[in-house]
C-alpha cells in the first residue's frame, strides 16, 4: 500500500481532527510521509479556509509536529490553494512567505466576481444547482467550460506542484446535466490534461468522492487513467481527508484501478 498522503485537512480549515490527531493516526497506520494541506485563506467570509489570523499558528503547529515526531514520520507543511482569478493571492508569494514545502492547486468556486461565485463542492447538491441556474442560466456547458478554463488559467499563471481533483465539477452532476462520455466534456478535460503535461505537474487520484459516497468514481475518473499513463503524467493517490480516520480510505481500490488502467 502507498505509505504517504499529501492531501490532508485539519480543524485549522474545514477538517474535524487536530493536526496531532492526524499525525498519531498516520503513524498508527504505518505511513512514512504525511503532508498537511489545509485550505488557503480567501478574502471573504467562509466556513472552509484557514482564517488569516490563524495562518502563522497553523505553520508553527505543523513545524512543531515535524520536530516532535521526526523519528517516526516525515511531515510536510502545505496548503491547498484555492484559485479564484483576481481575488486570491499569488501562490508563489504565499509559498515563499510561509516557507511551505509544496502546494496543491484547486478550484472550488467558479467565477471572478466575489459576489457571483459558483460553489461546486460541499455536501449540498442544492448549492450546486442553485449556482448553475443563478450564474449560468442553467447552461451546464457554459458552467463546466468556466470550471475547466479556471483550472487552465491557474495552471498557466500560478506556480504549484499538485493538481487537486480537476474534474470535481462532476460530483453533484451525477449524470443529471451531462455525461462524461460526451465529446464536448472530454474535449475540455483533455485541454486541461494537455496543460498539466506541459507544466510537468502531478495529478492526484483523489478518493474522497468514493468513500463519502458523493461520486461513483475517483477524481479524475478511471477512464482518464490510461490517458494519463500514455501521456506520462505522474500521479499520486490522495484521500483529501477531513478526519484522521480517512487518511488512507479507498487507497487499495485506487491502486488497483491504476494498475489495471
Amino acid at each position: 500500500m502507498q505509505l504517504f498522503n499529501l492531501h490532508t485537512h485539519t480543524n485549522f480549515s474545514d477538517g474535524k481532527s487536530t493536526a496531532e490527531e492526524v499525525v498519531q493516526e498516520a503513524i498508527r497506520q504505518g505511513l512514512k510521509i504525511l503532508g498537511f494541506s489545509d485550505h488557503s485563506p480567501v478574502p471573504f467570509e467562509n466556513s472552509f479556509a484557514i482564517k488569516n489570523d490563524e495562518v502563522q499558528n497553523y505553520i508553527d503547529t505543523i513545524n512543531s509536529l515535524k520536530e516532535k515526531y521526526k523519528d517516526q514520520i516525515k511531515i510536510y507543511c502545505s496548503m491547498e490553494m484555492d484559485f479564484i482569478p483576481g481575488i486570491v493571492k499569488n501562490f508563489k508569494e504565499t509559498k515563499e512567505k510561509y516557507g511551505l514545502d509544496y502546494l496543491i492547486g484547486s478550484v472550488h468556486l467558479v467565477g471572478n466576481d466575489i459576489n457571483k461565485l459558483w460553489f461546486i463542492d460541499g455536501s449540498k447538491v442544492e448549492t450546486y444547482d442553485e449556482g448553475l441556474f443563478k450564474y449560468y442560466d442553467g447552461d451546464i456547458k457554459k458552467g463546466v467550460k468556466a470550471f475547466f478554463h479556471q483550472y487552465n488559467e491557474m495552471i498557466e499563471t500560478e506556480e504549484f506542484d499538485i493538481v487537486g481533483h480537476f474534474d470535481k465539477i462532476k460530483m453533484h452532476n451525477r449524470d443529471r446535466y451531462f455525461r462524461e462520455d460526451e465529446k464536448w466534456y472530454r474535449d475540455l478535460l483533455m485541454e486541461t490534461l494537455t496543460l498539466i503535461k506541459e507544466k510537468n505537474l502531478i495529478v492526484e487520484v483523489n478518493t474522497r468522492g468514493i468513500y463519502k459516497k458523493r461520486s461513483n468514481d475517483f477524481y479524475p475518473s478511471t477512464w482518464v487513467f490510461p490517458i494519463m499513463r500514455e501521456m506520462n503524467i505522474p500521479v499520486i493517490i490522495s484521500s483529501d481527508s477531513h478526519k484522521a480516520e480517512e487518511l488512507t480510505m479507498c487507497f487499495k481500490e485506487a491502486e488497483e484501478a491504476l494498475r489495471n488502467s
